[in-house]
């Protein structure tokens, strides 16, 4: 089990902090700190991302497609018609401005087209993958 009460001091103040719930799916939790409870949530750049895109409320909305993000160099595709992905399975690397992003599922799906292959050159906003 992992440690979920810590005692901090920040600043010459003493603050007693305790997890009281989490929940990985959201990536939110509540921590209590001296006997006030407040909610956190935690974004990496990919959820940072998804937002962008306007994927966010993926696990309520049936997700269709997953669109280039920014224009950029298909290196490399995982997936094929018909293979059924888990939300966070690698789609494909796209390198955009010398770095290479790494395209995730927004959700559980299964692939009905593959509009990319490695080497093709694709726009932002470009349908790249279609969802049945």
């Amino acid at each position: 089990s992992t440690q979920s009460t810590w005692h901090i001091i920040n600043n010459l103040q003493s603050y007693n902090a305790e997890v009281v719930s989490f929940n990985a799916a959201e990536k939110t939790a509540e921590i209590k700190v001296n006997n006030n409870i407040y909610t956190v949530s935690a974004k990496d750049q990919f959820d940072v991302l998804l937002d962008k895109l306007g994927l966010s409320s993926l696990n309520n909305a049936k997700v269709s497609e997953v669109k280039a993000p920014m224009p950029g160099l298909v290196l490399k595709v995982f997936v094929a018609v018909g293979d059924e992905v888990k939300k966070g399975d690698n789609l494909f690397i796209l390198e955009a401005m010398k770095m290479e992003n790494i395209i995730k599922a927004p959700a559980d799906v299964t692939v009905k087209t593959v509009k990319l292959k490695p080497g093709d050159k694709v726009e932002k906003g470009q349908v790249l993958l279609q969802f049945s």
